[in-house]
């Protein structure tokens, strides 16, 4: 089964948060000297986060500074780095991938290296580069051999110096190789694996299966290998549910700080509230626990609890027992007039899944019983999810002609969907973005502004304008997640890297949240300036 998905998240259960970025223009001389410090500071902090081996703040960091920095290749090679780091503890800590790597053949690693090169030169959106492809198999290769959790399961018994001549000879020789097919690629990782078994006393599979993940992670930083519980989790978003503790997280130094707390969900069950921190989780304090570590730790299976400390402001410490349950994520939430006497509705879009078109629908049709003559909806912080489901929704509003195409390598993958005029809302229409709204956000709003159905207000997106496809793999129980096509607004402009310029540009200095996460239109630029124009567009009709 594949699944045509735009996310620019992996994760819904425990996402955490990216702050907005801003997107640089043409730099004048003094500002470029301004810009080469900025970017030696943010590469020191960045490399005392990855002496830390605090990963998943470092990952997040650098994909921060690349793109406040673009063409530096200091923070674009730190950015891989820490990526490799991140993904391999990550799969160590994945008790899906330990099973399966436990009982793995070396032919059944090939089998599976086999499949994905497979479908990666059959559906990958470019030609892929396999000397590219096979160097950063090496490179995760190299990165697991430095890895607690890697040498703790496959080096108990090598020798550091050992291990250190390894790398060293290893990297010399595999830095030769330039495969020009996948069979050659192919040839390449069980060549690496016989090397590293001899050596070293690795289980072959486990080395082929680095080339494996190197091998997918090498296409952009869209596209992965997927553990069998990270697949699952996939469908989970695509399906708006997921086995967890029902909170969005944000990493902090010694914490993790509760972003948002899912209605009904075992946090709110439990008494967390956003605002609030976890110092601990199963008796580890975040002083010496990575936060990407503890935010594994609170991954598992249904049924099963985990203990965790909790900070609320000056109040002391208290622990609390969370089990993990079944959570369905809402994709809509906040809906209200927000202007009763114009008659202006609001509502917020969190995600783009299978429900959304249906629960758009009914927050739609609400606000129209209660008055509604006009709606904002916000797309603020809004990371993707399913292609359709944006086309689908873009469809209630524009009454006909292109919502968006879609530009692959495969001719298959070139599509260009259209609006339909049945079922169309008609009222006045205003979209909030900011630099979070990522993927099928961008569709929907590049749309709307491309065929001047409403006005898009607040900050340019973060201009993810790739498709990707996900295929669960008949050699294991792990998939794949490939991009797959390019997508394009209905002018013809390139969302990737590009985002969605607004109509009205709102600056945001700071942001206050309110009770509960949502912004007071006081507190909110955005909002105001979107409420501001909702009012404009009435007294225009």
């Amino acid at each position: 089964m594949l699944q045509r998905w735009t996310s620019r998240f992996c994760s819904l259960l425990l996402a955490l948060v990216l702050l907005p970025v801003a997107w640089g223009q043409t730099p004048t001389a003094t500002e470029s000297v301004a810009t080469s410090t900025e970017a030696k500071a943010a590469l020191d902090h960045g490399l005392t986060l990855e002496r830390d081996r605090r990963w998943g703040e470092a990952l997040q960091y650098y994909e921060q500074a690349v793109k406040h920095h673009p063409n530096r290749r200091e923070l674009e090679e730190r950015l891989v780095m820490a990526r490799s780091h991140y993904d391999i503890t990550r799969r160590y800590g994945d008790d899906s991938y330990l099973r399966s790597l436990g009982t793995l053949t070396e032919r059944e690693a090939l089998k599976i290296l086999g499949e994905v090169l497979e479908k990666v030169e059959t559906h990958y959106v470019n030609n892929p580069n396999w000397t590219e492809v096979v160097r950063r198999g090496t490179l995760s290769l190299d990165v697991a051999l430095t890895e607690e959790s890697f040498q703790k399961r496959h080096l108990a018994s090598a020798a550091a110096d050992d291990v250190q001549r390894f790398r060293r000879e290893f990297a010399e020789t595999a830095a030769t190789l330039a495969p020009r097919d996948a069979r050659q690629a192919s040839d390449c990782a069980a060549w690496a694996g016989k090397a590293a078994q001899q050596r070293l006393g690795i289980s072959s599979a486990a080395v082929i299966m680095e080339y494996v993940c190197g091998a997918v992670a090498s296409l952009d930083e869209y596209s992965s290998f997927l553990t069998a519980a990270q697949l699952e989790e996939v469908f989970s978003q695509i399906e708006g549910n997921f086995v967890g503790l029902g909170v969005e997280l944000k990493s902090e130094e010694h914490a993790l700080l509760v972003v948002n707390v899912i209605t009904g969900g075992p946090a709110e069950k439990a008494g967390l509230k956003a605002g609030d921190r976890i110092v601990s989780v199963a008796g580890q304090s975040l002083e010496v626990l990575s936060p990407d570590s503890a935010a594994d730790m609170l991954r598992g299976e249904e049924g099963t609890q985990i203990a965790v400390l909790v900070q609320s402001d000056e109040s002391p410490a208290r622990p609390l027992a969370l089990t993990r349950e079944r959570v369905e994520v809402p994709c809509v939430e906040g809906v209200k007039i927000i202007d009763a006497q114009n008659g202006v509705g609001y509502l917020k879009l969190n995600s783009f899944q299978k429900t959304t078109p249906r629960d758009v629908d009914a927050a739609l049709w609400k606000l129209h019983r209660d008055g509604m003559k006009s709606v904002i909806i916000d797309l603020r912080g809004n990371p993707g999810g399913l292609l359709n489901a944006a086309v689908e929704l873009a469809d209630k509003f524009i009454y006909d002609g292109a919502i968006v195409s879609t530009r692959g390598r495969n001719p298959r993958e070139d599509y260009s969907y259209t609006a339909h005029t049945v079922g169309t809302w008609r009222v006045p229409l205003v979209v909030l973005i900011d630099g979070d709204s990522a993927s099928a956000s961008e569709i929907f709003a590049g749309a709307i502004r491309d065929r001047h159905r409403g006005l898009v207000v607040g900050e340019r997106s973060y201009g993810k304008g790739s498709v990707q496809g996900i295929f669960p793999l008949s050699s294991s129980k792990g998939g794949v997640r490939l991009t797959t096509a390019k997508f394009f607004s209905p002018s013809g402009q390139a969302i990737s890297r590009n985002g969605v310029t607004p109509d009205v540009a709102v600056r945001v200095v700071a942001k206050q949240p309110s009770e509960g996460g949502l912004l007071a239109p006081e507190n909110d630029s955005i909002l105001k300036a979107g409420l501001q124009v909702a009012r404009d567009q009435l007294s225009k009709r």
